[in-house]
């Protein structure tokens, strides 16, 4: 296998497993009726819940897809990877530090092994979950166009509720060791990156990382990950039937106090329309909609990153949806991963700052 020292982002030509999807994000939460509620009114569904811990879907099969665990202090733990068998999971198993393979103590069951990336984050590669029954959920609303009419003696009338949250699309996260942590997904998981957005000085500032599913289409991103100072949950993202549904889940967020962050807009890198909103500890969730989607053979494609390269139409990315909170922990966690971090340097904070502050 190619070291990681092999400059990112670049597909790797023999990982260890290729991921098959996203299959979950874990949390821990001082108030579990509080991050309910959220999630409630942003379109999941509750498929298990005890007092210590909390977990929630999709409409469809996924047995959950959000895990809230009870803490005293709210953070970000990491995700899951699906891969497709126990074998993918022993291969995982003899990675540095990865733990051996165990029953997964989650809704539908299945296998695990544990991982760490090099920035800190859990990732665990899971396998032979039991699906669950899909939901109910409406169709998309039959849309009339100027050359064709495909609603007649018909009204559009989607119900005034959360929208049903289909399925988890992706995760963004922010690194201080880019390479290194882009590197370890492309190599361990497959991961294939769709785009990057580079600085002036050419070095990456965002890539969008999908899945090698071979000639079957994969979503443009299922995790991406941006240049920061240090390791940090950015959004995730979870896709809906339509555009209407977008519009809905910003009324009734709105409609029950929740935060706004950013949106209705559509994105050029990825072409989703999106909304964003904060969860109770400031988390940010993205409704959306009609995402690209590539195979395997689809060629990265090189930006230069702006805040204008964000967005098609719509609101302008506001300065708030980057910004970092500056306190104590932070700052040290910034200093730290300065003096450390191969990939960081005042002059690139800067030019980050400059960008998107």
């Amino acid at each position: 296998m190619a070291e990681l020292t092999t400059p990112q982002p670049a597909r790797h030509p023999d990982p260890t497993v290729r991921a098959l999807a996203l299959a979950y994000l874990l949390f821990e939460r001082p108030d579990l009726e509080k991050a309910g509620q959220f999630l409630s009114d942003f379109g999941l569904q509750t498929a298990s819940c005890s007092p210590q811990a909390l977990y929630l879907r999709g409409a469809g099969p996924e047995p959950f897809c959000y895990c809230v665990r009870r803490a005293e202090k709210a953070r970000f733990i990491g995700f899951g990877f699906t891969v497709s068998s126990r074998e993918d999971l022993t291969r995982l198993s003899q990675l540095p530090g990865a733990s051996a393979m165990q029953p997964a103590e989650y809704p539908g069951g299945g296998e695990l092994v544990r991982l760490t990336d090099p920035s800190g984050f859990t990732v665990e590669a899971i396998c032979g979950q039991t699906p669950a029954e899909p939901l109910p959920h409406r169709d998309a609303l039959p849309f009339n166009t100027a050359a064709q009419q495909l609603r007649v003696n018909d009204t559009q009338r989607p119900p005034v509720s959360p929208p049903e949250v289909l399925r988890l699309g992706h995760l963004v996260l922010e690194v201080a060791d880019f390479q290194a942590t882009c590197g370890w997904y492309t190599r361990h998981f497959g991961l294939i990156p769709s785009d990057v957005q580079v600085l002036p000085d050419g070095s990456p500032a965002v890539v969008f990382l999908r899945l090698d599913l071979g000639n079957t289409p994969a979503d443009h991103h299922t995790l991406a990950m941006a240049q920061g100072f240090m390791p940090l949950y950015s959004h995730s993202a979870y896709e809906v039937i339509d555009a209407d549904a977008v519009g809905m889940g910003q009324r009734i967020l709105k409609a029950r106090g929740w935060q706004h962050a950013w949106g209705i807009g559509r994105h050029i890198l990825g072409s989703q329309i999106f909304d964003y909103w904060q969860d109770p500890w400031g988390a940010k969730h993205e409704h959306y909609c009609d995402g690209d989607v590539f195979t395997a053979d689809h060629p990265m494609g090189v930006h230069p990153v702006s805040r204008e390269a964000m967005a098609q139409w719509g609101q302008d990315m506001p300065a708030s949806f980057t910004k970092p909170k500056l306190t104590p922990a932070a700052l040290k966690g910034m200093l730290h991963h300065l003096r450390h971090s191969p990939d960081l340097s005042l002059k690139k904070l800067i030019t980050l700052a400059k960008l998107f502050g």
